[in-house]
């Protein structure tokens, strides 16, 4: 390879600077496109159900509970629990966390829908491989200066006995809340707080967030896109499946992400790449839809 000139290699030497400097202007461009939502960078209030597959399904809700909190571990995020419905034999019916730090919706829009699981079933005594589904909600936590129309007289608050941990001062007393929107269905429980009145704040915060939430897709006139389509925790409507049996695979059915780590993801908490997926994917098809 022939030696460059004193003049030529000062040129070179530009030209990798400008490169190197228009590749952080790209990557500060491509960041800015993937939290392009108004509420990126709002605390996550994020909701695990149980779906179809009986006890299996409750395990599974747990396993993914369990996995998004060292998601938020391992992301220095803070994620407090608000209400947990336990399960009959195993895992829970339900759970919500509230998941706050840098780009938290942000990061947690992406994992909104059906996720499936596919193993040898530990509550099978002929060790059968099942199949257990689990939906994942995700709202973004509305600050109170934002307004939000709630009618009091669409509200019912129930007040009841908590049945998860906290000690004799929880199941001894009526501090669990539960309101009901009776427009939209919308049902919120807090149990995790000391006091009712704590609890009852709670899930008012909550209850705003998902309203927000509701009336914002409206608006928008694309509910199915912000919100979600009222999706059953079965078969055919998963976003993701992860396979311990009679192979290992997390394969994400919306981008085609997929690892054969299984136990990365479930027990590490190893996201982000799926995430970042989605998002990428998210953020070129807006500017898809803006381009036409």
């Amino acid at each position: 390879m022939a030696q460059l000139a004193d003049g030529d290699e000062e040129i070179a030497r530009q030209l990798e600077g400008e490169l190197r400097e228009l590749g952080r202007e790209l990557d500060q461009r491509e960041l800015e496109l993937l939290f392009q939502d108004p509420y990126s960078d709002y605390p996550a209030l994020l909701s695990v159900h149980a779906g179809a597959g009986g006890t299996d399904a409750q395990d599974w809700a747990e396993m993914l509970l369990r996995m998004y909190l060292r998601w938020a571990e391992g992301r220095r995020l803070k994620a407090e629990p608000l209400d947990q419905s336990e399960g009959e034999e195993a895992g829970i019916k339900s759970a919500t966390v509230r998941v706050s730090g840098s780009h938290a919706y942000g990061l947690l829009r992406a994992e909104k829908g059906v996720h499936r699981l596919v193993r040898i079933s530990p509550f099978d005594s002929q060790h059968r491989r099942h199949t257990a589904f689990a939906l994942v909600e995700v709202y973004p936590e509305i600050p109170d200066d934002v307004e939000v129309e709630i009618d009091e007289k669409d509200v019912r608050v129930d007040v009841y006995r908590s049945s998860g941990a906290g000690g004799q001062h929880v199941n001894k007393t009526s501090s669990a809340v539960r309101i009901t929107h009776l427009p939209t269905g919308i049902v919120v429980t807090c149990q995790n707080e000391r006091s009712q009145q704590q609890n009852r704040a709670t899930a008012w915060r909550v209850l705003r967030s998902r309203l927000a939430d509701y009336q914002r897709a409206q608006r928008a006139e694309h509910l199915a896109d912000l919100k979600g389509d009222l999706i059953s925790p079965e078969w055919g409507n998963q976003i993701r499946s992860y396979v311990l049996q009679p192979y290992t695979l997390v394969k994400d059915l919306r981008t085609g992400h997929e690892v054969g780590n299984v136990q990365a993801v479930l027990e590490e908490g190893q996201l982000d790449p799926f995430i970042e997926a989605y998002l990428r994917q998210d953020a070129e098809r807006r500017e898809r839809g803006q381009d036409s």
